[in-house]
Formats: structure tokens, sequence, C-alpha cells
């Protein structure tokens, strides 16, 4: 195929040619790497125009509403595959055989329990620490318990601290769900499936057991799936850029789940409930959808719009569909946080306003809704959503380090001082 190149011209500068590349999908990249060397550089604030990396692991094309996994669409995962599933997907590229499915789930069964001295670890958070928090740290601390297989360059230790990571991150979320309650821990049932060991873990106590309910086990699942990745979003690629200093994976996914941490990234779903909290009754939402319109007032819908998707966001078509069987079978129908909900997602879908605007509801409108109708207090939204995101971000992680990589460096446009002479103290004003 014969290169193709853009020409830089800047005045009192030699043209510069810089190579375009092709991918499978998506946009044509200009490899602006050389432009260091003519004594300029480009800017661009949240790297919103700049790719930062080769991959092939996930696809989002925001104007159609597309996001693939490896060439599957999410849809057509959410419907035929399960987390499990999509987790071997992302890591090894392909779709399992049916030996190799059962393998996988037996490993991930394997690594389930933490270390006892994390529980010893976990109990100095005071008592009413944040689950982020104590996750961050759980996770960093991790190296520490499994330094037996953290050489980076070896495929099976990057492969077992994989492993190890998808298997563990719901038993440290629980855990932090406990300390946070002040309950005792609750050890990982290893006959359960991934999403119902989750919520056994998180609801069952040491004098009753808790069994979910078949639609409450798929509902989890999905959400666990419908969070597994989405390309190099903030939590993605801080996990690449701290990787590209050669630190181990845990430390990595340390970083991935402090930037998660963010209310701009993964706190949207906690955000949903606190607006329809403010809203407060359906009498209510026309007076802020108006609020909603005017761009001088400080209200914005929660949940609604994406910064990637400019049509409809296709995890939020599949999270409906589990929103409304999960509240039909816990008899919410008519809870009036629900049927608030509700309401204000019909009128906003029907509303020409944001219709023109493509302000659709998102995944986060519906999983925290979800998550609040299964009892789960918001403090653990975000946990929920790094506990599936880990997949992900371990995925882009053994890419990176798979392939030839150069540290993280970016560079700035520096508008400081010039230099200065340095005065004597007395003589400073």
């Amino acid at each position: 195929m014969t290169e193709r190149t853009a020409t830089l011209t800047i005045e009192g500068k030699p043209p510069i040619e810089l190579p375009i590349y092709e991918g499978t999908l998506g946009q044509d990249v200009i490899d602006i790497g050389t432009l260091g060397g003519h004594d300029v550089f480009t800017f661009d604030p949240g790297f919103s125009a700049t790719a930062s990396c080769r991959s092939d692991i996930t696809y989002i094309d925001g104007e159609k509403g597309i996001l693939l996994h490896r060439g599957y669409p999410i849809e057509v995962l959410a419907e035929k595959s399960d987390y499990l599933e999509t987790c071997y997907l992302l890591f090894e590229g392909r779709l399992p055989t049916a030996a190799q499915k059962t393998d996988f789930e037996n490993t991930i069964r394997y690594h389930t329990m933490v270390n006892r001295s994390m529980e010893h670890f976990i109990s100095g958070f005071r008592y009413d620490a944040h689950p982020m928090a104590m996750l961050c740290g759980l996770v960093g601390a991790m190296s520490s318990f499994y330094h037996d297989a953290l050489d980076i360059t070896d495929q099976q230790h990057r492969t077992i601290s994989a492993h190890r990571l998808i298997a563990k991150m719901p038993t440290m979320a629980a855990m932090c769900h406990k300390h946070f309650i002040g309950q005792p821990y609750v050890y990982p049932d290893n006959t359960l499936s991934y999403s119902a060991n989750f919520l056994r873990m998180m609801f069952a106590t040491p004098c009753e057991e808790y069994v979910a309910h078949p639609s409450i086990t798929k509902a989890m699942d999905r959400i666990f799936l419908l969070h597994a990745d989405h390309e190099q979003n903030a939590s993605t690629s801080t996990v690449r850029l701290a990787g590209s200093s050669g630190a181990n994976p845990f430390a990595c996914v340390a970083a991935g789940i402090a930037a998660l941490w963010g209310p701009a990234h993964g706190g949207a779903n906690e955000a949903v409930l606190s607006m329809l909290n403010e809203i407060g009754d359906e009498s209510n939402i026309l007076e802020y959808i108006k609020k909603a319109k005017d761009k001088d007032d400080p209200f914005r819908l929660m949940g609604f719009g994406h910064r990637v998707y400019k049509s409809h966001d296709p995890r939020a078509t599949v999270m409906r569909e589990s929103c409304n069987e999960v509240l039909a079978v816990l008899g919410l129908e008519n809870d009036p946080l629900f049927r608030l909900a509700k309401k204000l997602e019909q009128i906003a879908l029907e509303d020409d306003y944001f219709i023109a605007k493509k302000l659709y509801p998102n995944v986060d409108f519906y999983s925290g809704i979800i998550l609040k109708a299964l009892g789960i207090p918001e403090e653990m939204f975000t946990v929920i959503f790094a506990t599936g995101r880990t997949v992900g971000w371990i995925s882009h992680w053994n890419e990176m380090i798979s392939n030839p990589y150069r540290i993280g460096r970016p560079r700035q446009l520096y508008t400081g001082a010039d230099t200065r002479d340095f005065p004597p103290i007395e003589e400073r004003t």
C-alpha cells in the first residue's frame, strides 16, 4: 500500500512531511512523532484529537453509537455472552472454545480468595472510609502479597496477574462494602457464578444466607460486562501511562482506580441518584427540564448524553432492559424514585430540545437506578464500575507491554516567567 503523507507548512520553515496511518475502522491518524526534531509540538488539551497508541481491543464510533470488543458488538455480547467470557475475549483476543471457557472459569474460581493479611490491612482504615479509598489501597498493596509473578516481561506472569485481578476484585470490593457498613467479611463461594458470588459476598452475613434472584444476577453480570472496557478513556490511559514506566500491574490498576474515582469519570451514576433526589417528585420534572435547557443555570441532567456518543449509548439500550426487569422482580415499578426516573426518561426521549442535542439516557442513568434498587449504597457504585473495568485495564496494559513501547512523556506549552534574577530577601517587595 502506498504510504500517504500530510504536509505541515510553518512560516519560515521548510515543509514537514508527516506519515498518515489507516486503521481497520475509524479516522486516519497523522504521525506527529517527528515534530520535536523541527522545534515544534502540537497542542491538544485533553488529548481529544490525539491517538496515544495502537490497539486492537475496543472500537467506538460515537457518531453511529457503535461499541465493539475485538470486533463483536456490545449488544451481541450482552445477549449471547457473559462477563467472564467477555473477560477472556478482551484479554486473549478471541472467544474461547467450550473447553477454554470452562478452564478459564475454573482458574478464576481458584483465585477468588485473598491473602488473609489483606483482611488485617483493610481493618486499618477508619470505619467510615470511602470504599474507593480502600479499594485503591488494597489493589496497590497486592504487589506485596502476590510478588511471585511480577516479571512484566514474562507473558505467563502477566496472565497470572490478570487472572488474580479479575478473580479477587469482587472479593475485595465486597470487603470494602462490609468494612464500610461494619459487618464481617463473607468469603467467596466457588460453586456460584462470578456475579452471584459477588452479590452473596455483598449481602450475606454469617447468620443469614443470601441467594440472588436469577434476574438480579443477570443484571449484575450485565453491569460488569457493559463496563468491561471503553477504549482510551481517562482511567485506561492512566493505566497505560503508569505501565509505560515499567510499574507492576497492581500499581497500574490502582492508578486506574484513582482516575476512575473522579466525579467526571466514574461518578456519573452516583450523580444520577443525587439529581433524582434533588428533583424530588414527578411534579417538579418540567421545572428541572426548563432549568436544564437554560445555559445560564448550573443544573444539568446527569446520565444524559455522553462525551463520545453523539447519537445513543449502545450500552444504555441493553441496560434499560435489565433496569425494567429488576424493578419488576423487586416490585419497585411504583416506587416514587423509580417512577420519577422513568418519567424523566420518557420526557427527555420525547422532548425536541433533547432530541436535537442528542441527549439520550446513557449507561450511567440506568446502572445507577439498578444499583439503587438492589440496595447497594451510592458509595459503592464506582467500586462496582472498577470491578467490571478491571479486565479492560489489564488487557490494555498487557497489550502495551507485549509490544514495543516508550515511557509516556507529554510535552507542554509553557506560559510561565522567563529567566529571572534572584534578589536578596531584603530587596523583595
